[in-house]
This record gives C-alpha cells, sequence and structure tokens, in this order.
C-alpha cells in the first residue's frame, strides 16, 4: 500500500519510547509486556512491568518463584489470571525450552496462556520475524484506511489476518516495525472516537476520508460494563487478599461487598480460577 513508507517514516519520528521496545529488551521482557498490555492501558502497565523485570528478569527467575508472589506482583492491572498464566508459562519455558523464548509462533502457542495475538506479536517485536499482528487498533486502521468503513466490526481471525498480512512489506524487520507502526497511529490518533484525522501521516491515502467519513452500520460489539459487576467484586476481594501478610478470615472478606450472594459467587469464582486457596481453617489464601 501506498501509505506503508509514510507510515514507517511516521512512526520513527514519533514513537513513544516504551521500554519493551528498546533494543535492550529480551523475548521473554517483550512477552511479558504483552500479557501485561492485554485490555490494560500503558499508563497503568508501564510500572508494574518494570517491576516485574527487575524482580524476575528471566523465565527461570518467576518458574521458581511463589503463585501467590506473582498475583501479589500483578496488583491493581486486572484479569489477575495472566499472572497465574504468566507464572506456568515461565515452568513450560524453563522446562522445555531451556529457560528461553521460542521464536516460532506454533511453539510459543504451545505454552500456557499464550493465544494467537501474543504469540504472532511476540514473534514479530521480539524475533523481527514478518508474521501479521492483529489488535483492536491494528482492525480499526485498517477498517478505516484500506476499506473505508468507520469502524472494523466484529472480529475474523482468518479476515483480519489475511487483511494485514497483505499490508506487510516483504522485509521482515521493515515488518515488524510496520506492525508497531500500524498500532501506534491507532492508540494516538487513529482513535475510536474523534480520531485526529488532521494529525494522520496516512490521511491523503485513507479510504475512509476519501469517501467523506460515511457513519458505521455494520455490527458493534458493546463494551462490558464494569460497577457493580462480579469482576468489580473479584477486583475487591484479590485487593484484601494482596495486601494482606497472610491468610484472611471470611469477615474481611464480607466487608468489600454488601451483597452476600454476589460476594460469595465472585469469591467461588475466584478459587474455581485458581487465584485463591480455601483453607482448612474457614480463612482463605492467595494460591501457595
Amino acid at each position: 500500500m501506498s501509505f506503508v513508507p509514510t507510515l514507517l517514516r511516521w512512526y520513527e519520528r514519533t514513537a513513544r519510547d516504551l521500554p519493551w521496545r528498546r533494543p535492550e529488551a529480551t523475548p521473554w521482557a517483550v512477552l511479558v509486556s504483552e500479557v501485561m498490555l492485554q485490555q490494560t492501558p500503558v499508563s497503568r502497565v508501564r510500572p508494574a512491568y518494570e517491576e516485574w523485570l527487575e524482580r524476575w528478569p528471566r523465565p527461570a527467575d518467576l518458574a521458581a518463584a511463589a503463585l501467590a508472589d506473582a498475583v501479589r506482583a500483578w496488583g491493581r492491572l486486572g484479569y489477575p489470571r495472566r499472572a497465574l498464566r504468566l507464572h506456568a508459562c515461565s515452568v513450560a519455558l524453563r522446562d522445555r525450552f531451556a529457560g528461553e523464548v521460542p521464536a516460532d509462533v506454533d511453539e510459543l502457542l504451545s505454552l500456557p496462556g499464550i493465544g494467537a495475538y501474543t504469540a504472532r506479536a511476540v514473534a514479530a517485536f521480539a524475533f523481527g520475524q514478518r508474521v501479521p499482528v492483529v489488535d483492536t487498533n491494528v482492525r480499526r486502521v485498517v477498517a478505516r484506511a484500506v476499506e473505508g468503513a468507520g469502524a472494523a466490526g466484529p472480529p475474523s481471525i482468518t479476515r483480519d489476518l489475511a487483511a494485514v498480512e497483505a499490508l506487510l512489506p516483504d522485509d521482515p524487520a521493515a515488518a515488524a516495525r510496520f506492525s508497531v507502526a500500524v498500532m501506534e497511529l491507532g492508540a494516538l490518533v487513529c482513535v475510536a472516537r474523534s480520531p485526529r484525522c488532521d494529525e494522520c501521516p496516512i490521511a491523503a491515502a485513507c479510504a475512509w476520508r476519501a469517501a467523506g467519513y460515511p457513519a458505521y452500520e455494520g455490527p458493534v460489539v458493546r463494551p462490558q460494563r464494569f460497577a457493580g459487576t462480579d469482576r468489580q467484586v473479584r477486583g475487591l476481594l484479590m485487593a484484601v487478599l494482596r495486601d494482606a501478610p497472610g491468610p484472611v478470615a471470611a469477615p474481611s472478606l464480607d466487608a468489600v461487598w454488601a451483597d452476600p450472594v454476589q460476594r460469595q459467587r465472585a469469591l467461588d469464582s475466584l478459587v474455581v480460577d485458581g487465584l485463591v486457596d480455601p483453607l482448612p481453617d474457614g480463612r482463605y489464601a492467595l494460591p501457595a
């Protein structure tokens, strides 16, 4: 596409200085960042990422740590099951890959908690491979710039990967650079609401702009609310357990939410997910 060189030049000039993008970032650091960044803003991820890598700079370091330490270190990033999956991933890397992150997408997919997006992101950003990397920001840029639509609509893995792969430069390093540049554009300029088209480096080649910015009329995926949900209750319960020096008695957990039925349901789901251990004496603890 004609806008690829322009976008790459824009990224070289304006890219944010993020620690996982620096040359010294190891494949393990890139993998950790990608797991943390799932549904979580950069501003919240950066301090947690830096603390995590300082404490566990290699997979073997995390594999040797207790699950409870990983959950505590995850803090308030949200979706704490990601901490358990990273720990399980570190064990698999230690035991199956001699403590090194593999470069092959299929081998990355074989790791616990590593899905299609994360595997391709690590292959591209840690190893400079020519593989399509598709997230929400990328889908939105492609929908607007290439397809002339105001939004991407519901995802389709096969269609989305094919659309992005068609844009990738032949050179693997340039392809990996392009992938992160598209993400940056979607995160900072081609945003979902009120896109800053006057600042867009590829505005002249944008199909949506050329079509007069037609409104999107296709199916819409509604964002999930948070307030009052079981997810909010789970977060409150986890905060009590993380902040406690040891096991917590039931009354301390009862105090975080007035509805006993919802509170118990949220607590039970944490137990099922392996994030909370119920003890024989009636107290609760982070996983051993």
